[in-house]
Protein backbone atom coordinates (compact mmCIF):
# COMPACT_ATOMS: atom_id res chain seq x y z
CA UNK A 1 0.00 0.00 0.00
CA UNK A 2 1.49 3.36 -1.02
CA UNK A 3 1.61 6.59 0.96
CA UNK A 4 -1.47 8.27 -0.64
CA UNK A 5 -3.57 5.16 0.09
CA UNK A 6 -2.40 5.05 3.72
CA UNK A 7 -3.16 8.74 4.12
CA UNK A 8 -6.58 8.17 2.54
CA UNK A 9 -7.48 5.41 5.00
CA UNK A 10 -6.27 7.55 7.91
CA UNK A 11 -8.50 10.37 6.67
CA UNK A 12 -11.52 8.04 6.48
CA UNK A 13 -10.95 6.81 10.03
CA UNK A 14 -10.76 10.40 11.28
CA UNK A 15 -14.08 11.12 9.54
CA UNK A 16 -16.06 8.24 11.05
CA UNK A 17 -19.33 9.55 12.53
CA UNK A 18 -18.93 12.81 10.53
CA UNK A 19 -20.53 14.16 7.34
CA UNK A 20 -17.08 14.11 5.74
CA UNK A 21 -17.01 10.28 5.81
CA UNK A 22 -18.49 9.82 2.31
CA UNK A 23 -16.25 12.40 0.61
CA UNK A 24 -13.22 10.89 2.34
CA UNK A 25 -14.08 7.42 1.03
CA UNK A 26 -14.65 8.85 -2.46
CA UNK A 27 -11.25 10.55 -2.38
CA UNK A 28 -9.58 7.32 -1.32
CA UNK A 29 -11.33 5.21 -3.98
CA UNK A 30 -10.35 7.73 -6.66
CA UNK A 31 -6.71 6.88 -5.94
CA UNK A 32 -7.62 3.50 -7.44
CA UNK A 33 -9.74 4.60 -10.42
CA UNK A 34 -11.90 7.57 -11.51
CA UNK A 35 -15.71 7.68 -11.35
CA UNK A 36 -18.34 10.40 -11.66
CA UNK A 37 -20.86 9.97 -8.83
CA UNK A 38 -21.48 7.96 -5.67
CA UNK A 39 -24.24 7.29 -3.17
CA UNK A 40 -24.79 5.11 -0.13
CA UNK A 41 -28.27 3.74 0.54
CA UNK A 42 -29.14 1.65 3.57
CA UNK A 43 -31.85 -0.95 2.91
CA UNK A 44 -34.08 -3.12 5.08
CA UNK A 45 -36.76 -5.56 3.85
CA UNK A 46 -39.37 -3.94 6.12
CA UNK A 47 -38.56 -0.26 5.66
CA UNK A 48 -38.09 2.43 3.03
CA UNK A 49 -34.40 3.11 2.35
CA UNK A 50 -32.21 5.64 4.13
CA UNK A 51 -29.72 7.83 2.29
CA UNK A 52 -26.45 7.56 4.20
CA UNK A 53 -24.41 9.62 1.73
CA UNK A 54 -25.38 11.76 -1.28
CA UNK A 55 -22.42 11.83 -3.63
CA UNK A 56 -24.52 12.59 -6.70
CA UNK A 57 -23.57 15.55 -8.85
CA UNK A 58 -25.35 18.85 -8.23
CA UNK A 59 -27.29 18.40 -11.47
CA UNK A 60 -29.12 15.30 -10.28
CA UNK A 61 -32.82 16.04 -9.88
CA UNK A 62 -33.91 16.05 -6.25
CA UNK A 63 -37.45 15.29 -7.44
CA UNK A 64 -36.12 12.07 -8.99
CA UNK A 65 -34.31 11.25 -5.76
CA UNK A 66 -37.50 11.89 -3.80
CA UNK A 67 -39.46 9.58 -6.11
CA UNK A 68 -36.79 6.92 -5.70
CA UNK A 69 -37.07 7.11 -1.91
CA UNK A 70 -40.89 7.01 -2.06
CA UNK A 71 -40.93 3.71 -3.91
CA UNK A 72 -38.73 3.68 -6.98
CA UNK A 73 -36.11 1.78 -5.00
CA UNK A 74 -38.37 -1.28 -5.15
CA UNK A 75 -37.23 -1.72 -8.76
CA UNK A 76 -33.52 -1.19 -8.06
CA UNK A 77 -31.40 -4.36 -8.49
CA UNK A 78 -29.20 -3.28 -5.57
CA UNK A 79 -32.22 -3.03 -3.28
CA UNK A 80 -33.33 -6.50 -4.39
CA UNK A 81 -29.79 -7.82 -3.84
CA UNK A 82 -29.63 -6.33 -0.35
CA UNK A 83 -32.94 -7.90 0.66
CA UNK A 84 -31.98 -11.28 -0.83
CA UNK A 85 -29.13 -13.60 0.05
CA UNK A 86 -26.47 -12.16 -2.25
CA UNK A 87 -23.19 -12.15 -0.28
CA UNK A 88 -21.28 -9.01 0.63
CA UNK A 89 -18.73 -7.70 -1.85
CA UNK A 90 -18.43 -5.57 -4.96
CA UNK A 91 -21.03 -6.25 -7.65
CA UNK A 92 -21.63 -4.92 -11.14
CA UNK A 93 -25.27 -3.98 -11.61
CA UNK A 94 -25.23 -6.03 -14.81
CA UNK A 95 -24.32 -9.06 -12.67
CA UNK A 96 -27.34 -8.81 -10.37
CA UNK A 97 -30.00 -7.18 -12.59
CA UNK A 98 -32.84 -9.17 -14.22
CA UNK A 99 -32.39 -10.22 -17.83
CA UNK A 100 -34.41 -7.34 -19.34
CA UNK A 101 -33.59 -4.68 -16.74
CA UNK A 102 -31.52 -2.46 -19.02
CA UNK A 103 -34.34 -2.23 -21.55
CA UNK A 104 -36.91 -1.49 -18.83
CA UNK A 105 -38.44 1.95 -18.35
CA UNK A 106 -37.03 2.27 -14.84
CA UNK A 107 -33.45 1.89 -16.11
CA UNK A 108 -33.92 4.92 -18.39
CA UNK A 109 -36.35 7.01 -16.33
CA UNK A 110 -35.31 10.54 -15.37
CA UNK A 111 -38.41 10.75 -13.15
CA UNK A 112 -37.43 8.12 -10.60
CA UNK A 113 -33.80 7.14 -11.30
CA UNK A 114 -31.63 9.91 -9.77
CA UNK A 115 -28.46 9.33 -11.77
CA UNK A 116 -30.36 9.23 -15.07
CA UNK A 117 -31.65 12.72 -14.28
CA UNK A 118 -28.05 14.01 -14.27
CA UNK A 119 -27.27 16.33 -17.17
CA UNK A 120 -24.60 13.88 -18.35
CA UNK A 121 -27.36 11.44 -19.23
CA UNK A 122 -27.65 7.68 -19.06
CA UNK A 123 -25.06 5.86 -17.00
CA UNK A 124 -22.43 3.73 -18.63
CA UNK A 125 -22.15 1.60 -15.51
CA UNK A 126 -22.95 1.36 -11.81
CA UNK A 127 -21.08 -0.93 -9.45
CA UNK A 128 -21.70 -1.23 -5.73
CA UNK A 129 -20.24 -2.60 -2.53
CA UNK A 130 -22.89 -4.58 -0.63
CA UNK A 131 -22.26 -4.41 3.11
CA UNK A 132 -24.21 -6.21 5.85
CA UNK A 133 -24.98 -4.00 8.85
CA UNK A 134 -26.81 -4.70 12.12
CA UNK A 135 -30.41 -5.83 12.65
CA UNK A 136 -31.19 -6.86 9.08
CA UNK A 137 -29.98 -3.65 7.45
CA UNK A 138 -27.61 -3.72 4.47
CA UNK A 139 -25.85 -0.89 2.66
CA UNK A 140 -24.85 -0.36 -0.95
CA UNK A 141 -21.95 2.00 -1.67
CA UNK A 142 -22.39 2.71 -5.39
CA UNK A 143 -19.80 4.07 -7.81
CA UNK A 144 -21.13 5.40 -11.12
CA UNK A 145 -19.71 6.44 -14.46
CA UNK A 146 -21.77 8.44 -16.91
CA UNK A 147 -21.93 8.18 -20.69
CA UNK A 148 -18.80 10.29 -21.21
CA UNK A 149 -16.73 7.53 -19.60
CA UNK A 150 -16.09 3.81 -20.12
CA UNK A 151 -17.14 0.75 -18.17
CA UNK A 152 -14.95 -0.26 -15.26
CA UNK A 153 -12.29 -2.55 -16.70
CA UNK A 154 -11.61 -6.01 -15.29
CA UNK A 155 -8.41 -4.68 -13.74
CA UNK A 156 -10.18 -1.70 -12.14
CA UNK A 157 -12.97 -3.89 -10.85
CA UNK A 158 -10.50 -6.36 -9.36
CA UNK A 159 -8.55 -3.59 -7.63
CA UNK A 160 -11.75 -2.14 -6.16
CA UNK A 161 -13.02 -5.59 -5.22
CA UNK A 162 -9.84 -6.25 -3.21
CA UNK A 163 -10.89 -3.32 -0.98
CA UNK A 164 -14.32 -4.81 -0.17
CA UNK A 165 -13.37 -6.20 3.28
CA UNK A 166 -11.79 -2.88 4.29
CA UNK A 167 -14.65 -0.77 2.95
CA UNK A 168 -17.20 -3.05 4.57
CA UNK A 169 -15.54 -2.64 7.97
CA UNK A 170 -15.43 1.14 7.61
CA UNK A 171 -19.05 1.44 6.46
CA UNK A 172 -20.25 -0.81 9.31
CA UNK A 173 -18.33 1.24 11.86
CA UNK A 174 -19.68 4.50 10.46
CA UNK A 175 -23.22 3.08 10.52
CA UNK A 176 -22.79 1.99 14.15
CA UNK A 177 -21.42 5.37 15.24
CA UNK A 178 -24.17 7.32 13.47
CA UNK A 179 -26.85 4.89 14.78
CA UNK A 180 -28.46 4.82 11.35
CA UNK A 181 -29.54 1.19 11.76
CA UNK A 182 -31.51 2.04 14.88
CA UNK A 183 -34.11 3.73 12.67
CA UNK A 184 -37.50 2.06 13.27
CA UNK A 185 -38.68 -0.30 10.55
CA UNK A 186 -42.21 0.09 9.31
CA UNK A 187 -43.71 -3.35 8.77
CA UNK A 188 -45.99 -3.55 5.76
CA UNK A 189 -44.88 -0.26 4.20
CA UNK A 190 -42.33 -1.87 1.94
CA UNK A 191 -44.84 -2.98 -0.69
CA UNK A 192 -47.34 -0.19 -0.12
CA UNK A 193 -46.59 1.63 -3.37
CA UNK A 194 -46.94 -1.48 -5.50
CA UNK A 195 -50.00 -2.57 -3.56
CA UNK A 196 -51.69 0.80 -3.98
CA UNK A 197 -51.09 0.60 -7.71
CA UNK A 198 -52.05 -2.97 -8.42
CA UNK A 199 -53.08 -5.34 -5.62
CA UNK A 200 -56.73 -4.27 -5.40
CA UNK A 201 -57.19 -5.14 -9.08
CA UNK A 202 -54.99 -8.20 -9.48
CA UNK A 203 -55.00 -11.69 -8.06
CA UNK A 204 -52.02 -12.55 -5.80
CA UNK A 205 -50.41 -14.54 -8.64
CA UNK A 206 -50.87 -11.70 -11.11
CA UNK A 207 -49.49 -9.21 -8.59
CA UNK A 208 -46.33 -11.29 -8.14
CA UNK A 209 -45.83 -11.43 -11.90
CA UNK A 210 -46.39 -7.68 -12.34
CA UNK A 211 -43.91 -6.98 -9.55
CA UNK A 212 -41.21 -8.91 -11.41
CA UNK A 213 -42.07 -7.41 -14.80
CA UNK A 214 -41.62 -3.92 -13.40
CA UNK A 215 -38.18 -4.94 -12.11
CA UNK A 216 -37.10 -5.99 -15.60
CA UNK A 217 -37.76 -9.73 -15.73
CA UNK A 218 -38.72 -11.43 -18.98
CA UNK A 219 -41.47 -14.05 -19.09
CA UNK A 220 -38.83 -16.77 -18.86
CA UNK A 221 -37.17 -15.09 -15.87
CA UNK A 222 -40.54 -14.61 -14.15
CA UNK A 223 -41.22 -18.32 -14.59
CA UNK A 224 -37.86 -19.21 -13.07
CA UNK A 225 -38.31 -16.85 -10.12
CA UNK A 226 -41.81 -18.09 -9.31
CA UNK A 227 -41.20 -21.75 -10.21
CA UNK A 228 -43.97 -21.81 -12.79
CA UNK A 229 -43.98 -22.56 -16.51
CA UNK A 230 -43.28 -19.80 -19.00
CA UNK A 231 -46.75 -20.35 -20.44
CA UNK A 232 -48.32 -19.72 -17.01
CA UNK A 233 -46.19 -16.58 -16.62
CA UNK A 234 -47.39 -15.31 -19.99
CA UNK A 235 -51.02 -16.05 -19.06
CA UNK A 236 -50.75 -14.18 -15.74
CA UNK A 237 -49.10 -11.27 -17.55
CA UNK A 238 -51.80 -11.14 -20.22
CA UNK A 239 -54.61 -11.29 -17.66
CA UNK A 240 -52.93 -8.67 -15.44
CA UNK A 241 -52.56 -6.28 -18.37
CA UNK A 242 -56.23 -6.77 -19.25
CA UNK A 243 -57.37 -6.05 -15.68
CA UNK A 244 -55.18 -2.95 -15.47
CA UNK A 245 -56.10 -1.70 -18.93
CA UNK A 246 -52.50 -1.59 -20.17
CA UNK A 247 -50.78 -3.16 -23.14
CA UNK A 248 -47.06 -2.88 -22.36
CA UNK A 249 -44.40 -2.69 -19.68
CA UNK A 250 -44.17 1.05 -20.44
CA UNK A 251 -47.87 1.51 -19.60
CA UNK A 252 -47.34 -0.49 -16.41
CA UNK A 253 -44.38 1.67 -15.41
CA UNK A 254 -46.42 4.83 -16.10
CA UNK A 255 -49.05 3.61 -13.64
CA UNK A 256 -46.32 3.02 -11.08
CA UNK A 257 -44.94 6.56 -11.58
CA UNK A 258 -48.43 8.05 -11.25
CA UNK A 259 -48.84 6.38 -7.85
CA UNK A 260 -45.44 7.71 -6.71
CA UNK A 261 -46.44 11.25 -7.69
CA UNK A 262 -49.60 11.01 -5.59
CA UNK A 263 -47.76 9.86 -2.45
Amino acid sequence: MNKPEIEGISRIISCLDKPEFGPAVDTFLRTITPFDMTCVFVFHPRSPPLLMYDGYSSSVSRDALSSYLKGGYLLDPFYVACTAEIPDGLRRMSEIAPDEFFSSDFAASDEVHPCISDESGTLIEEIGYIVTLADGWRATYSLMRNRTAERFSAQEFEALSDLAPLLGTLVRRHADLTSITTAPTRVGEIDSVLEKAFSDVLTPAQFRVVNLILRGHSNQSVAEELHITEGTAKLHRHNAYQRLGVTSQSDLFRMFIDVLEKN
